[in-house]
């Protein structure tokens, strides 16, 4: 018998939400990420609850018990369970009636065999009960202790019932698998003959489970993978793998953190409103591709926008660019970053103004950073006139 603990268990709100579901006859259990990651010694995140109750049920004995239910997708068997400000997903034991490769029609289940056979990895179909004890109703137990992800019963159905799962078998690969056995021959073949399915999928599904891949600590086996199986193509026309090697490289040898958006980026030119990311993402990618093409060294870009950026633009450059990595010196950017230009713009007025005076202050501060920051206030100003 495998039994799993941890905080995340032990919590208050984890045991009141299944002693509550337990105590009414109701079989209720921890599922999916929490137990999986709890098996293998990582992060716990979110803990979501799989119980034979009913929605409805779930809301009485909610209530009963003086807990807030949040009816966040009822119709889909989903109650949202608040215990000293903490939500916790409850849903019922389901069965897909129906599905289109986006959304499912379900029914609900007292046969936890029903729910588990409806999700994606045989990894992600174990259950745990408050005590911890782990029920694996589909044998996946062993899979997840040799890290082999692998899809539940036949693949090219789980991928037919919601086309994320494609993109979601690299990301997983990526986090918990083993790359030294491969990825699994059913699964690269059932994604290969799935592939138009990927163009019914929401741009902010694909940009959102894109960025969760990149952030796994050695995403190059699944990015090159995706390339050869024409996956990155169809989900980012024109991608390229050439650089995504290289740059991983160069972050491992300047001990960066990582960086999905950075990542992203040596994939080629990333148009960040066709993934639907978000407003500051976006201005990063725009940012960031505008540096790489530009001339600006090191330490001027630590001056304008942070060391942390000097040093993305460093690593894309040598990936995109194929050129040696030039490793900057990490005291010289900080002192680019803290340093403070020393004219202001009431130093120039009255005798400049409008347009005039930003063009000075611009000149005099390109002046500045080209001595190193080492121009003092007055030899800035005595060289106002200078072109």
């Amino acid at each position: 018998m495998t039994k799993v603990t941890g905080d995340w268990l032990t919590q208050r709100g984890t045991q009141s939400v299944l002693t509550m579901l337990e105590e009414a006859g109701h079989q209720a259990y921890a599922v999916g990420g929490c137990v999986r990651n709890a098996v293998l010694g990582e992060p716990v995140g979110d803990v979501d609850i799989s119980t034979s109750a009913r929605p409805e049920q779930v809301v009485d004995l909610a209530k009963a018990a003086r807990l807030k239910p949040v009816p966040t997708g009822i119709d889909h068997g989903t109650i949202t369970v608040v215990v000293d400000g903490e939500g916790y997903e409850v849903t019922s034991f389901r069965a897909d009636v129906e599905t289109d490769g986006r959304r499912a029609v379900v029914r609900f289940s007292d046969d936890i065999h029903e729910d588990a056979i409806r999700r994606d990895f045989t990894m992600n179909a174990l259950y745990a009960d408050r005590h911890g004890t782990i029920v694996d109703p589909l044998g996946g137990l062993p899979d997840l202790l040799n890290r082999h992800l692998r899809f539940i019963e036949d693949a090219e159905q789980r991928i037919r019932e919601d086309y994320l799962r494609v993109l979601r078998y690299f990301r997983f690969f990526a986090w918990y698998a083993d790359p030294n056995d491969g990825m699994d021959p059913e699964a690269l073949a059932a994604i290969a003959i799935t592939l138009d399915g990927l163009d019914t999928l929401s741009r902010e599904r694909v940009g959102s489970e894109l960025l969760k891949l990149l952030s796994a600590a050695d995403p190059l086996m699944s990015v090159s993978v995706m390339a050869q199986t024409g996956v990155l193509a169809q989900l980012l026309p024109g991608a390229q793998v050439r650089a995504f090697g290289p740059l991983l490289h160069h972050e491992e040898a300047l001990a960066l953190q990582v960086k999905p958006i950075r990542r992203l980026l040596a994939l080629g030119h990333i148009d960040g409103s066709s993934l639907r990311l978000s407003k500051g993402q976006q201005r990063e990618i725009a940012l960031l591709q505008r540096l790489i093409s530009g001339t600006e060294n090191p330490a001027e870009m630590a001056h304008l926008h942070g060391a942390s950026t000097a040093r993305d633009v460093v690593v894309l450059r040598a990936a995109l660019l194929e050129m040696p990595l030039i490793v900057p010196d990490d005291t010289e950017l900080k002192h680019a970053e803290d340093a403070k230009f020393p004219v202001q713009a009431q130093d120039l007025m009255p005798e400049f103004s409008g347009p005039a005076l930003g063009a000075v202050l611009k000149r005099l501060q390109r002046r500045w950073i080209a001595s190193n920051f080492a121009m003092s206030k007055t030899d800035l100003l005595d060289s106002r006139y200078e072109p």
